[in-house]
């Protein structure tokens, strides 16, 4: 349980491109953007959820949410499948009976048997990346339970059982604590965090922001980041003020978030909104801001507890065919769902009611996990092959049609792009030596395009 008050990049290889990834040896740490998170509202495989149950917290604390866990498997099973972790063998059959009596289709719908210890995934579950070939790989960073606030033992194993069910490739990332709530990135290698939340000693005692940013470049493919202080929640956040409650990134070009005014009242400093308001994306170019209100008055739970505060609605989740919209019974959400219907107008936004959620601390975002859909690429004819590397050069070689003209192209980011011409060639017969010095820019990536 948690107290809270609170262009993408393509894949280069096509039928006409071929592509080597070239690192040198003695020139320091590589620079080489290896992977890539998507962002948020790219095609998904499937959902992850963590299904309440009463194992830590007891009967009420799981009935009292459990009906929102079916109807977001309602919605999202709609448009992707939807992986539940499940206690044990006789949860998993209770939650088949109980969405079955919901009438829920079950045909995209799995179960992997992990004991947890709540059902905040979205902080303690896998963080899905593409490498730099465009192959997903999961990453586990370590989860403490927000500093050891709550308990965690169970959750923080929670990546490693699900990249063994996928038997997909892991990345041990537990050296350093990350929340998934904790980070927003477009997907366009930008991120937005806050220093609270990261560089807590609780989580990370000793951690600089240089090193907690060299983890991010290297393993989320990060490189430019915004970065906002934030404030220590106490016992009252314990998230000590995670960005997706207040700042996430929308679709294109887009941050969605609160007025100045409602953003003062979530406790976000003057000088973090100014911070906020004066972001730019991975080009220099500003966001564009799309506003979310708050709730008209505090959020009073379904058994007539109040929480205390009016809450937010920038805790959404985007799935493949819906937008999982929190909604609390208040006027203010219609007016959440008109925003995001224009944000999404290929989705459709379905309330979800996180009033008795939103006492223990999150909203629908807290609560999923999206796992990424493999990109479809078409195997490229032709081959680029690197023969040797060293201080002096690169030597290739590339295989491709004779008679035909080709362009060798070089650039030091794939990501960014910014491809140049090396040189251009007929190909005499099928196979050509290429070799280029290399400069003072160590361009790493190079590829061949027919004219």
């Amino acid at each position: 349980m948690k107290m809270m008050m609170a262009t993408r990049t393509q894949a280069v290889a096509t039928a006409a491109a071929a592509l080597v990834l070239l690192t040198l040896a003695g020139r320091g740490p590589s620079q080489t953007i290896e992977t890539r998170m998507p962002a948020a509202d790219e095609p998904h495989e499937g959902t992850w959820l963590q299904w309440p149950h009463h194992y830590t917290y007891g009967l009420d604390y799981r009935n009292q949410v459990e009906a929102q866990w079916v109807e977001m498997t309602r919605a999202l099973v709609t448009g992707e499948n939807v992986h539940i972790i499940a206690y044990d063998a006789a949860e998993r059959e209770r939650i088949v009976a109980l969405l079955g009596a919901a009438g829920v289709p079950l045909e995209r719908v799995d179960f992997l048997i992990r004991r947890t210890d709540d059902y905040w995934v979205r902080d303690n579950g896998p963080i899905f990346v593409f490498d730099i070939d465009g192959n997903p790989k999961l990453t586990d960073w370590g989860f403490d339970g927000w500093g050891d606030d709550a308990s965690w033992g169970n959750d923080n194993t929670v990546p490693a059982a699900v990249a063994g069910t996928l038997g997909m490739p892991l990345v041990d990332l537990n050296a350093m604590v990350l929340e998934g709530g904790a980070i927003e990135v477009d997907g366009r290698g930008v991120l937005m965090a806050t220093r609270s939340s990261i560089l807590e000693p609780k989580r990370n005692a000793g951690l600089t922001q240089t090193q907690a940013e060299a983890y991010m470049r290297q393993h989320l493919g990060i490189r430019k980041f915004i970065w906002l202080d934030g404030a220590d929640g106490g016992t009252e956040d314990i998230t000590d003020t995670h960005i997706d409650g207040f700042a996430v990134f929308g679709p294109g070009r887009t941050i969605v978030t609160m007025s100045r005014e409602d953003l003062a009242y979530w406790q976000i400093s003057a000088a973090d909104i100014d911070r906020l308001y004066a972001a730019t994306d991975i080009d220099g170019v500003a966001y564009e801001f799309v506003h979310l209100p708050l709730t008209t008055r505090d959020v009073v739970t379904t058994y007539g507890q109040s929480v205390g505060y009016r809450s937010s609605y920038a805790n959404y989740y985007v799935g493949n065919s819906v937008v999982l919209m929190p909604s609390y019974s208040d006027p203010s959400d219609a007016v959440a769902k008109a925003v995001l219907e224009g944000l999404y107008p290929d989705r459709t936004v379905v309330p979800i009611d996180c009033r008795n959620l939103c006492v223990n601390g999150g909203m629908v975002h807290c609560v999923t996990q999206q796992q990424p859909s493999v990109p479809v690429r078409e195997p490229a004819p032709m081959g680029l092959s690197m023969l040797r590397a060293d201080a002096a050069g690169v030597v290739m070689t590339f295989q491709g049609e004779a008679g035909a003209s080709y362009r060798l192209e070089a650039c030091p980011n794939l990501l960014s792009g910014g491809w140049a011409e090396v040189e251009s060639f007929v190909l005499a017969g099928t196979t050509r030596t290429l070799t280029v010095p290399m400069g003072s820019e160590a361009r790493r990536f190079f590829r061949v395009v027919r004219r």
